[in-house]
């Protein structure tokens, strides 16, 4: 008997985990943190609660691993724009382009996790909230050390205000991600992207050293910030 219930306890497991994780990110996507049960999570994952806890810990524990996983699957546009064009202007004008797109994906939830997962969170899961608000926080500080190092070359006026223009533009993202999820199209989030650019402060010319200026700004270390 001892040796029976020794094997069946080292079996290997009988899912997939990768397939599993992907499931578990669209619950919490499509839910949220909170609203999300232990119940929801093994239904859609196809497992049972403790090959759950076996594989992945405790519901905090599984939602890090998703959190990580939608930044390296789904969320890591932003960053991309930013660290690639060589201007605040062409890097923010990218991004929210690519939310349109991305928000927006057929055959996917709406919106952004990381923007809309810690909605009506309890009071327990303040951390889970918080550290939500850390990753959102990275991409905008991103924007302000564009929009300084623009300021800095010539490419922004000097009386920009890095700081405001930064949490502008992370309201014109949070806002495309909730009407995402309300129903807006791309096209209508196309047309709110060019009406954000609008607003963005017109220097009279192109910076020549905007890139070096950047790229100065960069040695202390780039976040892989999600949306």
């Amino acid at each position: 008997m001892a040796t029976k219930e020794t094997k069946q306890r080292g079996r290997p497991r009988s899912f997939d985990r990768e397939t599993a994780l992907e499931q578990a990110i669209r619950s919490f996507w499509e839910q949220g943190y909170e609203a999300t049960s232990i119940s929801d999570l093994t239904r859609t994952m196809g497992i049972s609660a403790p090959s759950l806890y076996a594989a992945f810990g405790d519901k905090r524990a599984l939602f890090d691993e998703v959190v990580v996983e939608y930044g390296r699957l789904y969320g890591g546009f932003i960053s991309r724009a930013m660290a690639e064009e060589s201007t605040a202007r062409r890097g923010v004008e990218r991004a929210l382009r690519e939310a349109a797109v991305e928000y927006t994906l057929p055959g996917r939830p709406r919106g952004c996790l990381v923007i809309s997962a810690a909605q009506n969170t309890a009071p327990a899961s303040a951390e889970v909230a918080e550290s939500l608000k850390e990753m959102r926080d990275r991409n905008r500080r991103d924007y302000e050390r564009a929009i300084a190092a623009d300021i800095a070359s010539g490419g922004l006026p000097a009386d920009t205000d890095p700081a405001a223009l930064a949490h502008y533009v992370a309201a014109v993202v949070q806002g495309m991600s909730q009407q995402a999820r309300d129903g807006a199209d791309r096209a209508t989030l196309e047309a709110v992207a060019e009406l954000a650019m609008k607003a963005w402060p017109e220097s009279g010319r192109e910076p020549g050293s905007a890139q070096s200026a950047r790229s100065a700004q960069k040695k202390g270390g780039r976040s892989a910030g999600t949306p």
